[in-house]
């Protein structure tokens, strides 16, 4: 049997099993990157995550949800979230403990947005706050944002206020903190400083840019992948964070990825079956079809490996998977629309796409597995959440 063909059965076997996926669904839920807001009752919050997500404040209202008993996440999109924002509503209570909002934010990719009112000087809790979170040290990338900008008419005043709130964090945390200044609520009802937020929170979490980049043009198609491009993230995430563990990706992968294509094909009025998968992938060519069963049984082999394997060679399939998954989302969107339309697209086309689509999701992919802050301990006790271990011994991590 070629490796083609094993590549292919690995996709059609996964066929009926989608009940078994359930675990590396809600692994990857309960690990979604995060973006931590900390700030007074007032200070924009809510707002800023209406501003990001464009959701209506109604729908932000109604999506948050507790968390833990000073927190509530609202996780972006709705249904088959990528990313997550963490609100502390305990903020101005008394003897306020960050503990339990720490844990949440270090499962995954975090960062910590620092939200202040410009002109609100009385940062006494959220300065306290920010002193626990530091002695954690478990918190890796801070963004002071300075909210209603625009209510502080007289430009040197303004900005005797921004450095003051910088100073203040600098002062505790011992270090210069990005910073961005915006306002929501401009007169006109538009918003200033939008652009200089979006780049900052991308070069903390590149996923940000992913789901914010607004393409300008006039081809259907890719308008079309562009709605369902959530989707596609998430699958990937699931089929990346699955990986971690050995001997479960050789299962799970294939399973997940099939699962998407289906999805994928309700939102294009396809029936998916696998004559459909068989024509897919003999578009793509052998030539992707043999790298890809050849790298997929390699990393599941690496990751048996006593410990290189199963912290560097782990994350490195769950980087492959994720990188893999998304590029035959992409691929199969296209695929599928044109054979809606009744459209011819080449071959060629389709594997040209597959390679950009890959390589475009690289630092995408490390980041979101991995995280900025993890260390191979940090990765081998992922691996063993999803296995179903609740301790970890890292000195037995080789047996």
């Amino acid at each position: 049997m070629s490796l083609f063909e094993k590549a292919r059965r690995f996709f059609q076997a996964s066929d009926g099993k989608e009940h078994t996926l359930g675990p590396a669904f809600q692994y990857h839920d309960a690990h979604l990157p995060t973006l931590w807001l900390l700030g007074k009752t007032g200070a924009g919050k809510s707002t800023l995550v209406q501003s990001i997500t464009g959701n209506t404040q109604a729908e932000i209202g109604k999506g948050f949800q507790p968390c833990t008993q000073t927190s509530t996440k609202f996780g972006f999109p709705v249904v088959k979230p990528v990313l997550q924002f963490l609100d502390t509503r305990g903020l101005g209570e008394s003897g306020y403990d960050a503990t339990e909002d720490i844990e949440v934010c270090t499962r995954q990719g975090h960062a910590l947005i620092l939200v202040m009112k410009l002109g609100d000087t009385e940062q006494r809790d959220v300065l306290s706050a920010i002193r626990q979170i530091k002695s954690s040290k478990k918190i890796v990338n801070y963004l002071l944002v300075h909210t209603a900008s625009q209510s502080v008419s007289d430009l040197h005043e303004r900005q005797r206020l921004v450095q003051y709130n910088c100073a203040q964090v600098h002062k505790i945390l011992g270090r210069e903190v990005p910073s961005v200044l915006v306002d929501f609520k401009l007169p006109g009802g538009g918003v200033d400083g939008m652009e200089d937020l979006v780049h900052a929170l991308s070069a903390m979490l590149p996923i940000i840019s992913v789901l914010l980049k607004k393409q300008q043009c006039s081809d259907e198609e890719v308008r079309k992948f562009q709605e369902l491009q959530t989707q596609v993230l998430w699958y990937s995430g699931v089929a990346g964070v699955s990986d971690i563990v050995p001997g479960i990706g050789l299962v799970a992968v294939p399973g997940i990825q099939w699962k998407m294509l289906r999805d994928m094909a309700d939102s294009y009025n396809m029936n998916w079956n696998k004559a459909a998968l068989a024509e897919l992938l003999g578009a793509l060519g052998a030539g992707i079809g043999v790298r890809y069963s050849m790298k997929f049984g390699t990393r599941q082999v690496v990751k048996f490996l006593p410990a290189w394997g199963q912290t560097l060679g782990a994350a490195s399939a769950a980087v492959m998977s994720f990188c893999t998954t998304y590029a035959i989302g992409r691929v199969a969107c296209k695929y599928m629309y044109h054979r809606n339309h009744e459209e011819d697209v080449s071959d060629e086309e389709l594997r040209a796409l597959f390679h950009s689509a890959f390589d475009s999701v690289k630092t995408l992919a490390r980041q979101e597995l991995t995280g900025s802050g993890d260390s191979a301990d940090r990765f081998v006790q992922k691996s063993a959440v999803v296995a179903g271990s609740n301790k970890v011994d890292p000195g037995k991590r080789g047996e």
